[in-house]
């Protein structure tokens, strides 16, 4: 009996270590968007939120300009675990962070934004902790939405207005694998 209580508890544990360590996986993106190798996703959120145009005068005439993002991101669980911002800047719960800029872009549906992967530019730790300060990249997929209004909605008349295009996307964050 108690060889069979060891062997169980070997089973257990050894059970226990592979979930505990097993990756998040990976979203499937067309080439140019795939994260270089020796990185590892390490969360994943779904935003709900806006993308914010600005009507403004161009040489040629009126055109909407991206200003920023503004978005909630949730887990699995349905929890809030980071806001997206300006920057473009993630913020998480415990006060970390990471500031992006864009590597490449594609278009994977003409009736939503593009899909991206990011490069980490900035990350920080924050006063409850380190979740987003060892980010190496972010990859957003599985866009919905968020496309800049009709160009003929921006004219003289709409000159300076802003406007707030629903949007829904899934954010991958990805770290060094560490040895």
């Amino acid at each position: 009996m108690k060889r069979f209580v060891l062997l169980l508890a070997a089973i257990v544990c050894a059970a226990g270590s592979s979930i505990a360590s097993a990756a998040r996986p990976e979203p499937a993106v067309p080439a140019g968007l795939a994260v270089p190798d020796g990185n590892k996703v390490f969360l994943v959120g779904h935003a709900t939120g806006v993308q914010i145009y600005s009507c403004n005068a161009t040489a040629t005439g009126y055109g909407w300009t991206f200003v920023a993002p503004r978005a909630d991101l949730y887990g699995d669980n349905g929890k809030l675990i980071v806001t997206h911002f300006v920057g473009p800047t993630w913020l998480a719960k415990d006060g970390s962070s990471v500031v992006g800029r864009v590597v490449t872009r594609a278009t994977v549906d003409s009736t939503a934004i593009p899909w991206l992967l990011l490069v980490a530019a900035s990350t920080a730790g924050g006063d409850g902790g380190d979740r987003l300060a060892e980010t190496t990249y972010i990859q957003r997929v599985a866009t919905t939405g968020g496309l800049a209004p009709p160009a003929a909605e921006c004219n003289a008349a709409t000159a300076g207005i802003t406007s707030e295009v629903p949007y829904g996307a899934d954010y991958y964050f990805w770290k060094a694998i560490s040895d």
